[in-house]
């Protein structure tokens, strides 16, 4: 398999709102989500994806967000055997907030709340 590709959040936008060539996809759980989250970024929990994977825009770049990275690895390797590529935020949500960079609350956004 090829190796999994990183970006640094400080060569990101702060706010996907109006970004269109590229999805953010924010795997965490609801909880985690609710407790911040970028502006403009998808919410789907990472156990979510395989089924809701007809609602990312695959034709866009796709970077994915969990909380340190270790579940944006494992999704971006998932894609990766299904031809998708992937590239995963280096160090999550934690180093997002790390460099100060804005972040919404709540659970305005929010996909999956009433979970299957």
């Amino acid at each position: 398999m090829d190796e999994i590709e990183t970006v640094e959040v400080g060569d990101l936008p702060d706010d996907f709102t109006d970004v269109t060539d590229a999805v953010l996809l924010d795997v965490r759980e609801n909880d985690e989500w609710c407790e911040a989250h970028v502006r403009g970024a998808l919410h789907i929990p990472l156990d979510d994806v395989p089924a809701r994977i007809d609602e990312i825009d695959l034709e866009s770049e796709l970077l994915v967000v969990c909380r340190t990275s270790g579940r944006s690895f494992r999704l971006a390797q998932y894609l990766s055997m299904r031809g998708i590529p992937g590239t995963v935020v280096k160090g999550g949500m934690v180093a997002w907030q790390g460099h100060g960079k804005p972040v919404d609350t709540g659970p305005e956004g929010m996909d999956g709340g009433s979970g299957a």
